[in-house]
Formats: structure tokens, C-alpha cells, sequence
């Protein structure tokens, strides 16, 4: 990990750094009496660690990037929450709290380019200033596709002014793409840069995810919503969008393994465009609270971490993979084990004091994949074994078999909480195959139950996605992960130029890039796009078309990076893919107000409403 210094600015104005990296380094000053603007005036670098430690919100945000679609449940809940609900109101603290610090997070942006312009033209001060205009781009990216039309500012405010109308979208995302050009051609930036400051290469990709949103939104119509259907009335920013994401990818070849790619010891490797940084060794406050959260999502409850030591959660686990998810990955597939942990160990409860089991030793439980040699971990006991998708049967069983004979399945210490019986499985997305070991530790009855029960027992709720592990921390029980966040990275950016290239008509193009990333991931190349067999179970009436392949390959590939709502909205296929794929969403009229108006966007919270003079009720978005 780095070997980072931290210091916190005396101005309350600043946050609380989160394990950033060496580059987000602000001095110990005192204010001495001087304002902020007095302060910043003389050290514009200053403002640079608050601005980047802003989008560290965006990074960890769940519930309002990757619910309402299709890949996730809330296994244990009466329903899947108000995102995946349609039942969202502008009232809500998560809408509130998002537009806020992403509204915070550009200004800081703004205050930076600012006080650097007032600064004076030095290359220092123009590389703040492309920095800067970078963070704003990014923000205001989040910011549309939440929203849609948002005010757009490219001034510091330090006055309590209360008049910003809500700006066009088109005219958004000319300023946002007429910035990456500027920023592309003329800026300071480096052309690469892998530790989590702007380039070149991240103007590149945020550039094409940007043009590619405005395609969408401006020169498509929407013909049916209920079957995804739509028209392209004009296919020129699909290539300007596919040029972007070409130059992200800089002619970089997808050679590394996945698993080496989201390995926590590879960080800011060669796929790395952009990511938030964390680094444990370097805060400066409770490391248990200091870092990010993701590492404690996209996990099923398994118990309380501290007597199981799996991986802690809440008490109903938080966006499980759904049924759809279960049965996403073909047969040898690396994504999946790449993404998610297929082999809990046991681990141990020593004896405390008073002769009870104690704690559990977390090293030697979940994170035993990661501390212990596979020689080692041959020797553990087993609590969960996941199969990879496509294994049969005969071929689970003939592993059980060796698991039996070396009696590496046994009960937990203590069965209170977590999973009761150690058990393997094998899930195809409708049933579940499942084997539970008794105490005995003898050949298990193999039993067969439907998915949505699975999901739902009390002792165990499926899967847990690893990208964001981080062996260093002790029991997750809070925001203990340090590792950095890729918000950017290059086999998106194959993916985003894939889909570019289908709407602009490019079939050739966006097919070649699609098997790119699927001969990384160990799958064959696919000779057309009516030659994808998909592995999941879909209704009948579920049509299949080309634009599904690559939200299928999207999928797998960015699982759990919280792009999924995005990618449904965009594409106009968010009421489609709910009724298809949504345990509650089987009507369109569930995700409408009561005048028929779909949410399509979440709603301008009532606090802006309220307090921003230049916005109405009727500036609210469409179905709120």
C-alpha cells in the first residue's frame, strides 16, 4: 500500500481527507486571520485534495446507481426498496443527499479553477485549472443522468445566491464535450496517469460516456417503452461517441486476466483510467470509519462477522444478484470467479476467558483466500462452496467427494447466527442445486429448491462480489475498505464504443469489440449477434435484439461497479428489463404517477425546489 502523509487544513471549509493518495497532501496551516478567499488566493493547490476527495461520494453510492434494474434484490425484505420500487419521492434523503454533495463537489471544482485562474498563467496553475474542469465534468456527467436538466454553473459561489434555473440538457452536454475537447487537446494533463489524478485518457473516456448519453438522449425517440423499442433519428454523435472511447483505450489490448485486473494488489495497473484512492496507512483518523463502504455491499448476510468471520452486513443483506444474475455467466466464464467469492472458509472461534467461543479469526476465515497459500487453504474447513456456471451435477459431486474425504466441511463454532450447515451449491438462476454437509461430515443429500427461496432462508442468502476486497482490514463492521474505486477503466471503454458502434450501424465494429472482452473472459468469439445464446430464462414474449448483448456484456463485465441504472435508462430499456426481470415490477403503470408519466429520471429534490428562487413544481421531473 502507499506510504502516504496527511494533514488536515486548518479552514473548517475543508473535509476530512479519506485515505486519499500522496497528490491529496494539504498543508497543516492555521488561517491567520485571512478568509478563505485571502487563503486560496495564495495557494489555489490547496483547494485541489478537497475537490478530489468529493467524488469519493459519487464512487460509493449504491441505492441510486445500480437499484431499479435488473441484477440485484434485497433478499430478506418485504420488497426490493423505493429505488426498485418506482416509489422514490422528492422528499427522499438519499435523492436529496446526492444532488447536494455532487451540487458541493462541483463547486469545489469550481472554486479550484478559480483561485488557480486568479493565480496567474503558470503551468502549475493551468494543470489545476484542467484538473478542475475535469472533476466538473465528471460530477455534472452523475449529475444528468440522475436528473436529466440541472442548473449548470462554471462559477465559484461563495454567496448565498438562490436564482440558478435548471439548464437544457443540450446545452449540458455541449459545454461538457466542448470542455474534454479543450482539456484533450490543449491542457497540462498528463496523457496517462494511475493514480487517480486526471489525464488525457480520462478526458477520453468520460468524453465518450458523455456523448454516448447524449445520442441517446437527443437524437433517439422513444417509440414503446414496455418493449425497449426506440428510433435513431441521427447516428452522428454515436460516432463521435465511439471516436471518444477509441481514444481511451489508446490501442491497449485486453491481455491481463480479469481476476489480475480487480486482484487488491494490482491497483493502478494498466486498465486503470480513473479511480477515487484510499490508503489505509496513511490516515490520519479511525481507520474503521475512514475508508469506503463497498466492500461491505453486494453481499448476502451471513451472520454476525464477528462469530462467523465472513463478511459483515446488514441483517437482510444488500444488493444480492438476483435470479437474472444467477444464470448471467456462460459456461467458463473467468468474470465469475473473478467477481464473486466462491469458497468461504470456516474460521475459528478460540475460547475466551470464561471457556466460550470468542471471536472468530477473521485471517483465517473469509480472508483466507487471500492470506494463506492454496496448500493451506486445502487444509481449512469449508463453510460455502459456489460452482462455477455450466458445472453439472456429477461434476459437483465428484468435488464433495474430496471435500468429504479430507473432512473439510464441519459445523460453525457456534451456530447461533450465519449459516447453521456448511453446504455447496450450484446456481442457475431459477433453481438452486444445493448439498448441505451434516456433522458427521458424510456424503450430503443433494436437494433442489427455487431461487427466490433460496435467497431468502435465514441462514444463508447467496453471493458475495469480492472486486472491492481488501485483506488488510480487520472484521468489516464499518467503512474499512482502502481500496481505490475505478470509476474509469478500459474494458468499459470497449463496451461503450460497441454500443456506439451498433447505433451508428457498425455492426462489424462493435462485434469485434465485444469478443475482445469476451475472449479476456475465456468465452469464444461470436460470429454475429444472433449467434449469443443467453443463458438466463426469459419469458416468451422477452424479444431478444442485438443492443441486449451488449447490456449482457456489460453486465458481467462491470458487475457491481454501479453502472447498471445508467445503462437501462439510456438505452430506454429501464421499463423493460423491470418487467422482465423485476420480482414486483410486472406492470408499467407501477413505475408511473397516477397521470401515466414514467420515471424515467429520479426527482429534483423538494429542498431545490424550495430554495432555488429560479425553480418551480413544474420544473419537476416527468412522473413526480
Amino acid at each position: 500500500m502507499k506510504n502516504i502523509r496527511y494533514s488536515i487544513l486548518g479552514f473548517s471549509v475543508a473535509l476530512l481527507m479519506s485515505g486519499c493518495s500522496d497528490f491529496l497532501d494539504p498543508q497543516n496551516l492555521s488561517n491567520g486571520g485571512e478568509t478563505y478567499e485571502e487563503y486560496f488566493a495564495k495557494h489555489p493547490d490547496q483547494i485541489r485534495p478537497v475537490a478530489y476527495d468529493a467524488i469519493k461520494y459519487i464512487a460509493n453510492q449504491i441505492e441510486m446507481l445500480d437499484q431499479a434494474a435488473d441484477l440485484f434484490i434485497n433478499p430478506r425484505a418485504s420488497d426490493d426498496g423505493v429505488f426498485s420500487m418506482f416509489q422514490v419521492t422528492p422528499d427522499n434523503g438519499t435523492v436529496k443527499s446526492y444532488y447536494a454533495n455532487i451540487m458541493g463537489a462541483i463547486n469545489k471544482a469550481n472554486c479550484m479553477i478559480k483561485f488557480a485562474t486568479d493565480a496567474g498563467d503558470t503551468k502549475e496553475n493551468r494543470k489545476l485549472i484542467a484538473e478542475g474542469k475535469f472533476l466538473r465534468v465528471l460530477s455534472y456527467y452523475y449529475l444528468t443522468q440522475q436528473f436529466g436538466a440541472v442548473p449548470y454553473s462554471v462559477n465559484y459561489i461563495s454567496t448565498p445566491d438562490r436564482d440558478f434555473p435548471r439548464t437544457p440538457l443540450d446545452e449540458i452536454y455541449a459545454a461538457l464535450l466542448a470542455d474534454c475537447e479543450d482539456l484533450y487537446n490543449n491542457s497540462e494533463l498528463d496523457i496517462q496517469n494511475h493514480k487517480g489524478e486526471a489525464s488525457k485518457q480520462a478526458v477520453a473516456a468520460i468524453a465518450a460516456k458523455i456523448a454516448l448519453a447524449a445520442a441517446w438522449d437527443l437524437d433517439t425517440e422513444l417509440i414503446n417503452a414496455a418493449a425497449g423499442t426506440y428510433n435513431v433519428k441521427d447516428t452522428k454523435r454515436f460516432k463521435e461517441a465511439a471516436e471518444w472511447a477509441e481514444k481511451a483505450i489508446m490501442g491497449i489490448e485486453l491481455t491481463m486476466p480479469f481476476a489480475e485486473k480487480w486482484a487488491w494488489n494490482n491497483e493502478g495497473n494498466a486498465e486503470e483510467i480513473f479511480s477515487v484512492q484510499y490508503d489505509r496507512n496513511g490516515y490520519p483518523g479511525d481507520k474503521n470509519t475512514g475508508g469506503g463502504s463497498l466492500m461491505n455491499n453486494y453481499i448476502a448476510y451471513f451472520g454476525n462477522c464477528v462469530e462467523t468471520g465472513l463478511k459483515g452486513t446488514g441483517s437482510g443483506g444488500t444488493n444480492v444478484m438476483s435470479a437474472k444474475s444467477a444464470s448471467l455467466f456462460e459456461k467458463g466464464d473467468e468474470r465469475f470467479e473473478g467477481t464473486f467469492m466462491t469458497t468461504f472458509y470456516n474460521a475459528p472461534r478460540p475460547l475466551n476467558n470464561e471457556g466460550k467461543p470468542g471471536n472468530a479469526v477473521w485471517e483465517l476465515g473469509y480472508m483466507a483466500w487471500y492470506n494463506m497459500s492454496q496448500e493451506a487453504q486445502d487444509t481449512l474447513p469449508i463453510a460455502l462452496k459456489f460452482y462455477s456456471p455450466g458445472t453439472t451435477a456429477s461434476e459437483a459431486e465428484a468435488d464433495i467427494k474430496k471435500i468429504v474425504a479430507k473432512k473439510q466441511a464441519i459445523k460453525f463454532a457456534s451456530n447461533t447466527h450465519g449459516i447453521n450447515e456448511p453446504y455447496a451449491a450450484i446456481l442457475d438462476g431459477i433453481q438452486v442445486t444445493k448439498w448441505e454437509f451434516n456433522d458427521k461430515g458424510t456424503m450430503p443429500t443433494k436437494t433442489t429448491i427455487n431461487y427466490t427461496d433460496y435467497v431468502r432462508e435465514s441462514a444463508n442468502n447467496g453471493t458475495c462480489v469480492r472486486k472491492y476486497d481488501d485483506p488488510t482490514s480487520g472484521a468489516v463492521t464499518g467503512s474499512q475498505c482502502y481500496r481505490d474505486i475505478p470509476m474509469l477503466h478500459v474494458s468499459e471503454m470497449y463496451l461503450v464504443a460497441a454500443e456506439a458502434y451498433l447505433l451508428a450501424n457498425d455492426l462489424t465494429s462493435s462485434l469485434n469489440k465485444i469478443n475482445a472482452v469476451r475472449n479476456r473472459a475465456g468465452l469464444k468469439s461470436l460470429s454475429s449477434f444472433g449467434a449469443y445464446e443467453v443463458p438466463y430464462y426469459t419469458n416468451a414474449s422477452f424479444v431478444f435484439v442485438p443492443l441486449d448483448l451488449v447490456l449482457d456484456e456489460r453486465a458481467r463485465e462491470c458487475y457491481a461497479e454501479r453502472t447498471r441504472y445508467f445503462d437501462l435508462r439510456r438505452t430506454k430499456q429501464l421499463v423493460r428489463y423491470n418487467l422482465e426481470f423485476s420480482r414486483f415490477m410486472n406492470t408499467v403503470q407501477k413505475m408511473c404517477n397516477a397521470q401515466g408519466e414514467i420515471k424515467w429520471y429520479r426527482p429534483i429534490p423538494q429542498s431545490e425546489i424550495d430554495n432555488n428562487t429560479a425553480i418551480s413544481r413544474e420544473d419537476q421531473n416527468p412522473g413526480y
